[in-house]
């Protein structure tokens, strides 16, 4: 026997299964959790860096596109924007957040972060900037890897001594919007001191202030640079060792990105080993961990690699100790 059915018994029943499939996807595919990720780093600069926090997420069990969503902000070493990116994050629905970079403190100490899980990564002293009440314990919505970049600046002025001990005039490449500047001018003034040098401080945080900042240097016939730490100068990075190189000027940088892009030698902390620790946190607290309870993770892997391409162009001879302490060595 044939069953007739009309058009509207139809439209009904095909309406009545059709309200019931989000249901069951829904009861199937729980929703998916979306982190932000606030830098002060552009999109180049901090690629390398996103491989490592995401290899840390992995290893976690979150991987991008699969059953995570990562909503990105570049400051591009605008360092002034990141409280207004902040806020524009907060207000989507995020279960956390990664912030980086030089201008990651006043966004951590404001109350635009009060609502959500924080993971920082930062060269400046999280507990000396107000980010946290401890190391062991940091309370609150926040915790996060401290990888001592501003403080290696004294040390990365000894290296330098020793691969050009002829210099005396040492140039000193700072940013002046960085926020843990002044200590950086004051451990660096104090190793200069010891070591009998004569630092120049050099103020950039524009591309073309950075032009200019190459010309006083050769001006005053400075014998090297030192490059401080900085995000924003990691943005320029191409800009500022092709400048080194068209001066002759001997520079010792923060990280191993600015050796391996033509630079003289760099000095650091291993960022990738911090973000993939801050991926681990991120991923311990999608799964319930509170920040509170996470200590700040710091850094134990210092990394220093020397360009010998570029030694023998400026005719230097790299003391055999100090080879010899190298993690990499480029030929």
């Amino acid at each position: 026997m044939t069953v007739t059915i009309g058009r509207r018994e139809l439209l009904a029943a095909l309406g009545g299964a059709a309200a019931a499939w989000p249901l069951a996807a829904r009861a199937q595919q729980p929703a998916m959790p979306v982190i932000g990720s606030l830098t002060g780093h552009s999109r180049i600069s901090f690629a390398a860096y996103l491989s490592a926090f995401q290899r840390g997420l992995a290893d976690m069990g979150f991987v991008e596109g699969r059953n995570l969503a990562i909503e990105y902000r570049f400051a591009q070493g605008r360092y002034d924007r990141m409280p207004e990116m902040a806020a524009d994050l907060v207000r989507r629905p995020i279960a956390a957040m990664l912030v980086t970079g030089g201008g990651a403190q006043p966004v951590l100490t404001s109350r635009v972060l009060t609502t959500i899980p924080v993971v920082f990564v930062t060269g400046t002293d999280p507990v000396r900037g107000g980010i946290v009440q401890s190391l062991n314990r940091p309370g609150g919505n926040v915790t996060g890897v401290y990888q001592f970049a501003a403080a290696m600046d004294a040390k990365r002025l000894g290296m330098l001594r020793e691969i050009v001990p002829s210099a005396r005039d040492i140039g000193v490449l700072v940013n002046p919007t960085y926020a843990d500047v002044e200590t950086q001018l004051k451990e660096v003034g104090q190793a200069a001191s010891t070591l009998g040098l004569a630092p120049h401080v050099l103020r950039a945080s524009t591309e073309g202030e950075i032009d200019a900042a190459f010309g006083a240097i050769a001006s005053m016939r400075a014998g090297a640079l030192l490059v401080c730490a900085d995000p924003f100068f990691n943005t320029r990075r191409s800009q500022i060792v092709a400048l080194a190189a068209r001066h002759a000027i001997p520079a010792i940088y923060e990280q191993r990105e600015f050796a391996e892009a033509g630079g003289l030698m760099s000095y650091g902390a291993s960022f990738r080993q911090a973000y993939a620790q801050a991926g681990t946190y991120t991923g311990r607290i999608l799964k319930g961990e509170k920040p509170a309870d996470l200590p700040i993770a710091q850094t134990t892997k210092f990394e220093l690699v020397i360009n010998l391409v570029v030694a023998k162009a400026f005719r230097l001879d790299i003391p055999s100790h100090v080879l010899a302490l190298a993690d990499e060595v480029i030929e």
